[in-house]
């Protein structure tokens, strides 16, 4: 795998003119496209089109998107805030350098015009917002960074090994509650090195969890924590948990099908914790629906029960989200997220993986 680099535009040069908006808009016109800015149906494409984990730097940040009618076709994102991950802790941090990127064109509109009109647009955009210079982040050395240099100029003023940029592995509590395939999924990208994980040990509620038989299958350490609700008190079983994680001293706790709530006294102890919920969660945590890329909207489905909800109200759609861990139930920062028609909702496991190996690796570059 190549490394990552970081490439600078100087949006003050002189090729940077008027001219260059003009021509960009006007080859977008002949392409029958319009222009707009991101909406929550055009995050839910981008999920859909390129994999999850931009639409979120979009939400943070302002984009410019082409349309061809209501259609999102086209995006180039800019000015995103609040992202902490480690190629951003260098020249980021420089007084008027803005974050430009990522970019996406549907595959119909590729190997044309549209890609470069956006590019231009956007670096166009840093400039009216006052910024002297554009920082291209973590794109991978080779094609895609000389295509920067060749088309826009940029040149390269950072470059970050990918091992160095994991760094060492974070101690890591898995808690599951049934089968613990999203548990396999983590246990086998750890094996030959491809998550900077170590697994210190899985705790289940159930004596049944048949995820405590992949840990022991993986000489991992167990935990079973039952909660007999007749003999013990809510809150003597939350100290007893508790304890039971503090135990082993986790950087990270993963909740992958975990079916218990969580105490506040818990949350906040373990602050680095991610969980998997299978629905399609808004970005914006304080909204109750979520636009999904044919622009249909639907409850955002919150819960234990996301999957059994979307059935019963006959959703067209489902889909599966990695978020952070906050007190209010599924309402943390949102990672990565994929939507999922629901008559393929067979499919849905694979997604969760899929999503939450993309979604660890994500958050260990900003650990």
């Amino acid at each position: 795998m190549s490394d990552l680099v970081n490439l600078i535009v100087d949006v003050h040069d002189a090729r940077w003119s008027e001219e260059v908006d003009s021509s960009a808009r006007r080859a977008i016109a002949t392409l029958g496209l319009r222009l707009g800015p991101s909406d929550e149906r055009t995050l839910a494409w981008i999920d859909a089109e390129f994999g999850g984990g931009w639409s979120r730097e979009v939400f943070l940040g302002d984009a410019i998107v082409a349309f061809d009618d209501d259609e999102p076709v086209g995006f180039a994102a800019f000015d995103a805030r609040t992202l902490s991950y480690a190629w951003l802790r260098g020249v980021a941090r420089d007084p008027g350098v803005g974050l430009f990127g990522p970019v996406g064109v549907a595959s119909a509109y590729r190997g044309g015009n549209l890609g470069k009109a956006l590019v231009a647009l956007a670096i166009l955009a840093l400039r009216s917002r006052g910024y002297s210079r554009a920082l291209i982040a973590a794109a991978s050395e080779g094609r895609l960074a000389r295509y920067y240099e060749r088309t826009i100029g940029a040149r390269v003023i950072e470059r970050f090994p990918r091992d160095q940029i994991l760094g060492r592995k974070l101690r890591t509590v898995i808690l599951a509650s049934g089968n613990g395939s999203n548990a396999q999924a983590v246990i086998d990208a750890v094996a030959p090195g491809d998550l900077a994980l170590d697994i210190v040990g899985i705790v289940a509620n159930r004596a049944d969890a048949y995820v405590l038989e992949r840990a022991r299958a993986a000489s991992l350490p167990t935990n079973v924590l039952l909660w007999n609700r007749s003999d013990e008190s809510r809150e003597r079983y939350d100290d007893r948990l508790l304890d039971a994680v503090r135990s082993w001293e986790p950087e990270l706790v993963l909740l992958l099908g975990w079916m218990y709530l969580l105490s506040p006294t818990f949350i906040a102890a373990f602050p680095r914790m991610l969980n998997i919920h299978p629905a399609f969660l808004p970005h914006d945590a304080s909204k109750d629906t979520v636009t999904m890329p044919d622009g249909v909207v639907i409850p955002a489905f919150r819960g234990a029960h996301a999957v059994r909800d979307a059935q019963a109200a006959s959703s067209p759609w489902i889909g599966a989200s990695v978020h952070r861990v906050t007190a209010q139930t599924d309402r943390g920062d949102v990672l990565v997220r994929s939507p999922l028609r629901m008559s393929d909702h067979a499919r849905l496991p694979l997604v969760e993986h899929e999503i939450l190996l993309r979604a660890i690796r994500l958050f260990l570059f900003a650990s």
